[in-house]
């Protein structure tokens, strides 16, 4: 009887057991290395040689799990000339059922489409100023199901990496944040922001719909003033898979207010990534949209062809300032482990399509050219 007893009981825990064997440190490393060519039509002397091929990035991505606690981790090394070493993201999370999800640290800004709002290697017009694959400084709640993606944060600031009383923004970053423009001049940070976003999800016949809005407001610093203004941004936004298509498009609005010292204008704000800062018109409206088609295929490594297009327009609010484009067509090719994006990408009034890099998004120039960047940038993901 008390054999009986002993094996009814053993029997009842095998399924206890079985759950804490399988709990147990979790750990996944993976990367990239990525190489570019390209050939720019404002550069004289890189036409004369039929362009520059060299080194884009190499990263390390990291996720661990443990008791239902996630990190998740990419660290990125670029060229010095591109700002060097930098966290691209880096949070702790915690999933409360698979729908719903807390996340604690450098998170992906909850605005607009996400985790892109473009297929092409250069992402959309927005991301230049800060309003496509953002990530500070945080916590952000998730609730994700088959029909509502909502998600609440709170950002304490962007990427801190100087905790000084008055010290500038970093310029060695991924995502575009406000920051100083280099020469001593509009010296801000971001501040205090909250974002809200709300997404319905439709299921048609061999499609999917996702219908949104974006909402986000914050804080601006400025350190020479010591003094906060505001700013704040929307967005309407729809994505559409539908078999092999995709379509992206979004509008957004967003406003700076600035404290500047005298002499400085509000009209315009620094931002800066990659090393390098410019300026960006206070306050515009952006309309995007990206249509992309995905085609199979079999040539020995080679399974799928996506061609796409994406176009971005800039309306600053100023009349005297000239407005802003970029339209970036290509494809992207899929072999095994190697992504190929092969693009050509133009702009007008745009400082990584163009010979004008600091006033560019700001005043712009009068009757300023397209210009054009073919690009080919290849990257072995493990």
């Amino acid at each position: 009887m008390v054999l009986k007893l002993k094996m009814v009981l053993l029997f009842m825990a095998m399924p206890v057991l079985s759950l804490f064997a399988q709990d147990k440190p979790e750990l996944h490393v993976g990367g990239a290395l990525r190489f570019n060519y390209n050939l720019s039509s404002w550069k004289e002397g890189q036409k004369k040689r039929g362009g520059d091929f060299g080194y884009d990035v190499f990263r390390i991505n990291a996720k661990a799990k443990y008791k239902g606690v996630k990190l998740n981790a990419e660290y990125r090394l670029y060229s010095e000339g591109f700002g060097g070493g930098m966290l691209k993201q880096g949070w702790l999370g915690y999933d409360f059922t698979p729908e719903n999800n807390l996340q604690i640290g450098l998170t992906q800004v909850p605005f607009g489409i996400t985790q892109y709002n473009s297929h092409n290697w250069f992402f959309s017009l927005n991301y230049y100023m800060g309003l496509e694959d953002d990530h500070d400084m945080g916590l952000k709640y998730t609730h994700n199901s088959e029909e509502w993606l909502y998600a609440v944060a709170f950002f304490k600031n962007a990427e801190e990496l100087g905790f000084g009383s008055n010290s500038d923004v970093s310029d060695s970053r991924y995502s575009y944040d406000v920051g100083s423009s280099g020469d001593g001049l509009y010296r801000n940070k971001e501040i205090n922001q909250l974002n809200l976003k709300v997404a319905r999800k439709f299921a048609g016949n061999n499609s999917h719909h996702m219908l949104g809005v974006s909402a986000q407001y914050g804080g601006i610093y400025n350190l020479d003033t010591e003094n906060t203004g505001d700013h704040w941004a929307l967005a309407g936004h729809y994505e559409l898979t539908a078999g092999r298509w995709n379509v992206k498009a979004q509008a957004s609005k967003y406003k700076y207010n600035t404290e500047n010292p005298a002499g400085q204008t509000n009209d315009v704000i620094a931002m800066t990534a990659y090393g390098a800062p410019y300026l960006v018109a206070a306050e515009a409206t952006t309309y995007t949209l990206g249509v992309a088609y995905t085609l199979p295929v079999e040539w020995g490594p080679i399974s799928s062809l996506q061609f796409y297009d994406d176009f971005g327009y800039m309306d600053k609010k100023r009349n005297d300032f000239h407005d802003s484009y970029m339209n970036v067509t290509g494809v992207l090719i899929t072999a095994g482990n190697v992504y190929t994006y092969i693009d050509a990408a133009q702009g007008k009034n745009q400082p990584w399509l163009g010979p004008v890099w600091t006033d560019a998004l700001a005043a712009g120039t009068p009757d300023a050219d397209w210009e054009m960047r073919f690009n080919i940038n290849i990257g072995y993901y493990f």
